[in-house]
């Protein structure tokens, strides 16, 4: 057996199976990718509007705010309050949450938008709305402190932490607003 058989056709075989694949990739995920955006932008809407229903899903981005973990700031355009999308690294994963204020500068209420915490642990930080609710009406004119202002979830100390680590960035985020 020739050289060729045994060591070149076999190598010049797989990458052109690589090439194939690869392409495939490209062209599914050229595909895919606006269609995957567009529901995300959709999901964070709906998301918004749940969290200040006063708001008739009218929000206008703020553009002038650079904080640490934060994605998003959105103010409702009837005034009556802001929307911020932070992150953190949870014990899973990076947890992001959506963190309603009123314009007097109270914690309205959050909502985890994703995690990948462990199921039966974290999850009990960041898909229960029960411990979400500890949140509501806390002022955010200062950063939270877990244990004093906030009860960290017993088995689930990382995720709680991670949590509030993401509604810290966004109280902070909400501060640097310049309010008119």
């Amino acid at each position: 057996m020739s050289n060729w058989n045994k060591i070149f056709k076999p190598i010049v075989v797989l990458c052109a199976i690589c090439i194939v694949i690869t392409g495939a990739l490209a062209a599914t995920n050229a595909a895919t990718a606006p269609v995957i955006l567009e529901a995300k932008e959709v999901a964070e809407t709906a998301a918004r509007a749940e969290l200040i229903p006063e708001a008739d899903s009218k929000f206008t981005e703020v553009t002038d705010v650079s904080v640490d973990n934060v994605t998003a700031v959105y103010k409702a355009d009837n005034e009556t309050g802001y929307v911020i999308t932070s992150t953190s690294k949870g014990y899973g994963g990076t947890i992001t949450v959506m963190s309603a204020f009123t314009p007097d500068g109270k914690i309205k209420q959050i909502k985890v938008t994703e995690a990948q915490e462990t199921p039966g642990f974290g999850s009990k930080v960041t898909a229960t709305p029960s411990y979400w609710e500890r949140y509501m009406g806390k002022d955010a004119s200062q950063a939270l402190v877990l244990n004093q202002d906030i009860d960290a979830e017993s088995g689930a100390t990382i995720s709680s932490k991670a949590l509030l680590r993401a509604v810290n960035s966004a109280i902070e985020a909400y501060n640097a607003i310049p309010k008119s």
